[in-house]
């Protein structure tokens, strides 16, 4: 195999440097609030003018990687995500934290990110080709299935409180129609001028997440609280990784559908992660341990978001369409050096891109080398004082929003739907299933009005969505995903009646 003819150039000096300094940042970016891996590896792009091809390659890939792994130290530790990916980190990751079980929720985490990463590379590695025609078979009225199956994941999320998810969900979506329609041109929900431009995704997930978490720091500012208790235990990393073998299927189920949902162009860690999470909640003997601080969910969201990055980057290394943002910016660092996607890209230029590819692999195990390093450390931010938690918190949270657009309105709407939020969570509704209505709502809107531009002037509407062997196979897994959640939270009722 050609690709083991170039492995050892990986490891030559300028390119291990390369790979360890770019693991460091990315895992820096992923842990700021806000700077998500799109804008990370945007941001390494103009370094690569004057590096050669493999090497500007190798420093763009361990960026991507170890920021989407990043994002899980804050979420853990702040319960604020780093980046999108890590949202479904939220639902295990802040309990474990608080249960004195911080060290382990870290470790947990970067061992599940190493096996969901090199389970990704290994796909692109063997499948890219025959994977990126099964991506092509995806078109508006697959998409817009894909987006359903993603919703009825908010059945799953709120165990005993299934209408206030629901309902956060629909108003997520909801708020993701404000602005322009992306297809009809028409405006809609625009009462300012400012509002023209829509919502952008990361200044609300650092609104909804964030804020509320700094308004309590603010109320608590002067109260002496417990301490996280996240200091290295003697042995804790050794019984994390035997304990990976009880969690095997989850793992795989993870890596499985990360995989999946990475091939899928316009999909992302965001929606892996909770589809994961969804689903191996549903499959547990105990899903009433979920949310409580179990190590399992975590283990799910975890493998299935960093198991994207490879797949995501099989439609655009073999037809040169990205399977997400951050692989539209890879295109860029490859067209800079004068690559161009397809065939000739591992043929004419296999040096490159099989290097390139042992580089990515070789990332995984830096991020979590450097990952587990950090998390040894990881006390020094959990337990800062309330006051000057909640004034870095506070910068961390302008910064980011500001840099999405350089954008003040970003940070005046951030700073909004938090406060919105504060008052939604005191009532009950949890912020997840609005995350992923915003999400969700844009795939779903724009996949359904470009099926019907097509349907109307072809087969018509109910052909088009309701027949097709994918077509058929996402409708069914929709039903059975909100049926099951239905069944469970009839469970969940029944089980608390009886409690009282």
């Amino acid at each position: 195999m050609e690709f083991f003819q170039y492995l050892p150039d990986v490891f030559s000096w300028l390119n291990l440097l390369v790979l360890i300094a770019s693991s460091i940042g990315g895992l820096f970016f992923g842990a700021m609030p806000g700077l998500s891996p799109t804008m990370a590896v945007a941001l390494m792009v103009p370094f690569t003018f004057y590096m050669p091809p493999t090497t500007s390659l190798i420093m763009l890939g361990a960026v991507y990687t170890s920021s989407v792994a990043g994002g899980s130290i804050s979420a853990i530790l702040l319960s604020i995500p780093g980046a999108p990916a890590s949202i479904a980190t939220l639902m295990e990751g802040p309990a474990m934290a608080k249960q004195g079980r911080g060290e382990e929720a870290l470790y947990t985490s970067f061992c599940a990110h190493v096996v969901g990463g090199v389970f990704g590379v290994l796909v692109l590695l063997c499948f890219a080709p025959p994977l990126a025609r099964f991506a092509m078979r995806f078109g508006p009225s697959e998409l817009f299935w894909t987006a359903i199956f993603g919703i009825t994941v908010i059945t799953g999320l709120s165990s005993g409180g299934m209408l206030k998810g629901l309902f956060g969900g629909a108003l997520g979506m909801l708020i993701s129609t404000i602005g322009y329609s992306q297809i009809s041109g028409e405006p809609r929900f625009i009462f300012h001028e400012d509002l023209s431009s829509g919502i952008a995704l990361v200044p609300a997930l650092i609104g909804f997440f964030a804020v509320p978490q700094v308004i309590d720091l603010m109320r608590d500012a002067h109260v002496k609280l417990a301490k996280l208790d996240v200091k290295a235990k003697k042995g804790m990393l050794r019984r994390v990784v035997k304990s990976l073998a009880t969690y095997a299927r989850t793992l795989t189920l993870g890596s499985t559908l990360g995989t999946v949902v990475g091939i899928i162009p316009g999909a992302g860690g965001q929606i892996a992660g909770l589809m994961a999470y969804d689903q191996v909640k549903k499959l547990s003997k105990h899903p009433e341990r979920f949310g409580q601080g179990d190590p399992e969910g975590l283990c799910a969201s975890e493998s299935a978001n960093n198991a994207t990055v490879g797949p995501a980057l099989i439609p655009m290394l073999t037809l040169g369409i990205p399977g997400s943002p951050t692989a539209a910016v890879l295109l860029g660092g490859l067209l800079i050096h004068g690559l161009f996607p397809g065939p000739d890209l591992f043929t004419k230029h296999a040096g490159v891109t099989y290097t390139f590819l042992g580089g990515l692999l070789l990332a995984q195990f830096a991020m979590f080398a450097l990952g587990i390093l950090a998390s040894r450390y990881s006390q020094y931010v959990a337990n800062v004082p309330n006051h000057i938690m909640f004034g870095a918190v506070v910068i961390l949270c302008v910064f980011g929003s500001y840099c999405v657009s350089n954008n003040f309105t970003d940070v005046l709407i951030m700073f909004v739907l938090g406060m919105a939020m504060f008052a939604l969570d005191k009532l009950g509704f949890p912020s997840a299933p609005l995350v992923l209505g915003i999400i969700l709502g844009p795939i779903a809107e724009e996949n359904f009005l470009r099926g019907r531009m097509i349907a109307e002037t072809d087969v018509g509407l109910f052909s088009y969505f309701c027949t097709g062997e994918l077509n058929l196979i996402l409708i069914a897994l929709s039903v059975f995903s909100f049926a099951w959640g239905i069944v469970g939270e009839i469970k969940y009722a029944r089980k608390r009646a009886a409690e009282a």
